[in-house]
């Protein structure tokens, strides 16, 4: 098993702690992203820098997944793409996307789309990342490599 993640939108506080869970359970950590990106200095955390443009990043995540590796990731379509290639996938806010809800999900982010797209104003956007995200994504995490890191 692998940790993927899609590394230009993902807060630094999650890197920090994917950092620790890499050194701590020996499972490879590989950051994508379309920038250089700085890490500490282990064997088991990689980057990979590709280039710009829209979805180059997840294009190659997804090209590169396997069944059982686990990708960090906001974005509902790529998390789609993991599972349907028997991956897992997590928010940076610690959601789990599964088979079960990936499509909810979609539904809802098309419907949003749409809404934009003809013009309905939508106020705000994504709530401030808080410390209760943060606990909750370390928490699932850390369920999952327990129950899955030793399959690798």
């Amino acid at each position: 098993m692998k940790i993927w993640v899609d590394a230009d939108a993902c807060p630094v506080v999650v890197k920090e702690i994917l950092f620790r869970a890499a050194d701590r359970t020996g499972v490879l950590l590989t950051l994508v992203a379309n920038q250089a990106l700085s890490t500490p200095s282990s064997a088991n955390i990689k980057t990979l820098q590709v280039s710009q443009g829209f979805d180059v990043a997840d294009d190659e995540i997804v090209r590169r997944v396997e069944a059982g590796d686990l990708v960090i990731t906001s974005d509902i379509p790529l998390a789609a793409e993991v599972i349907e290639k028997g991956g897992h996938a997590l928010s940076p806010r610690g959601e789990m996307h599964t088979k079960e809800n990936i499509g909810a999900r979609l539904n809802m982010r098309d419907f949003l789309d749409t809404m934009r797209s003809s013009g309905v104003e939508m106020s705000g956007g994504p709530a401030v990342f808080s410390q209760r995200d943060k606990q909750e994504f370390a928490n699932n995490l850390d369920r999952f490599l327990t129950q899955h890191a030793g399959d690798s």
